[in-house]
Order: structure tokens, then sequence, then C-alpha cells
């Protein structure tokens, strides 16, 4: 950590924060908190620098014109580049996981230059996804079958410089017929699940938390959300 704390930067809450994955900074908060673990969390507005010292970055889900604005400020500003090549965490939804690649799909399906964090490229397919996603998770990754719910219309082909997330078990994913889920490659992770992820997916928040601190967290209990999980699952996989 860049400190004694977690410091969370929340970008573009103005811009890229369309489906509620903004619960995705109360759950690193409330799970950091429960260990102890202080934070700071910094909600950037789209007309602020962005701070080369955070820990964890978080970018969330937005329309079109807004995630192709946030490309475009975010390539202009360069903090959050420099931010990764300091070895900070980022946790990108949908419309940021995309702009983290080198091109997405623009509002006539147009490519529009991205961040080149992942070796990822983005377009617009022809069918729009919508519904619950369900995944296994990378062996690596150590994160328990992950739960969501997608939105989107993007397909995403991974590059040889990125390892897929998680592979589907329901839902479209990345839509490239591949039948991945996500991408990340070291501390970047990008995945078309809302819900938000980490509400759902207690597991993955602490992988972000574990990253940032660069050490094996304390357990907690997870029973009540495990308990929540569950449900979830099986009423898709039933």
């Amino acid at each position: 950590m860049s400190s004694d704390r977690i410091k969370i930067v929340w970008i573009y809450p103005d811009l890229l924060s369309t489906y509620g994955d903004q619960g995705n900074t109360i759950v690193l908060e409330r799970r950091a908190a429960l260990r102890g673990i202080p934070t700071e969390t910094v909600h950037l507005r789209s007309d602020e620098p962005v701070p080369a010292d955070g820990d964890i970055y978080l970018l969330g889900g937005g329309e079109d014109r807004p995630q192709i604005l946030a490309a475009q400020r975010l390539r202009g500003d360069g903090g959050l580049a420099r931010a990764v090549q300091s070895g900070a965490v980022v946790f990108a939804v949908c419309a940021g996981y995309q702009l983290l690649g080198h091109e997405f799909g623009g509002e006539e399906g147009q490519p529009v230059p991205g961040l080149g964090l992942l070796d990822i490229r983005s377009g617009r397919g022809e069918q729009r996804a919508v519904g619950e996603i369900v995944g296994d998770v990378a062996a690596e990754l150590n994160v328990p079958r992950i739960t969501g719910f997608e939105n989107h219309q993007g397909v995403t082909h991974l590059g040889q410089n990125v390892r897929p997330f998680a592979k589907v078990v329901h839902g479209v994913g990345n839509g490239s017929g591949d039948g991945f889920e996500g991408a990340y490659s070291g501390r970047v992770l990008g995945t078309y699940m809302h819900g938000p992820a980490l509400v759902r997916n207690p597991g993955l928040a602490d992988l972000l938390l574990g990253w940032a601190v660069g050490s094996e967290l304390q357990p907690l209990d997870n029973s009540w959300a495990d308990r929540l999980r569950e449900e979830r699952l099986n009423a898709v996989l039933s």
C-alpha cells in the first residue's frame, strides 16, 4: 500500500455509475474495516485529475457517450496508467472493462481508442446480453464461483497478454465464442458482471484487498453472504 491505509479511487461516478456499481466501493470499505484496515475513498469526478497514489481503482458501467468521454479524459490524464505501472489494483465493470482495452465500439459501432491497460479489443455484437451470469473463476485466483448480472452488447476478444477471469457456466460473458467472462493481467481485472459484483462475491472483494495489501487476509465469517449467494446460484442453475 502507499500508506498505512488503503486508498480507493472511484473513477468518474458522474460518467460511469449507471448500474449501481458504486456498491463495490462500499463492500471494499466494509470488508477492510472488519479486518481493522483503514480506508480512504476518493470519489473522482471527470473534471479532476486522477491521483497516481491510489491502491485500488474502480470503474463502473455507463452508456456509450459517457464511456467515450471517460476514455478520452483518462487517456489525456494518464494518472491511471501511471498507477498501474506502480502496481495499483484496478477493477473495472462493463463499460469500464471495455475502455481498459485497446479499443471498444462507439455509438455506431465504430472503434474508439481505449487505454491499453488490458490486452483486449471490444466491439458491438448483434444481440444484447441481459440476465444472470455465473462463472467458474480461474483456479489460480482462488475465488469461489461467481454470480452477477450482465447488461451489454459488447463482444470482447482476449489477446495473448491477458488471462480469462472465468469460464461461463450460465450467461454470455465476453460473447466472443470462447466461453469466457472477463480478463485479467497482473492486478488489473475486468468483468461484465454487475450485481454489484463485489456485493455478490465477497471472495472477489477479498482478492482485490489482498492484492492491495500484498499479504494474506484474515478470514471473515461469510455465512450470511454465502447463504445469499447460494440462493442466487440455485435460482439461476436449478
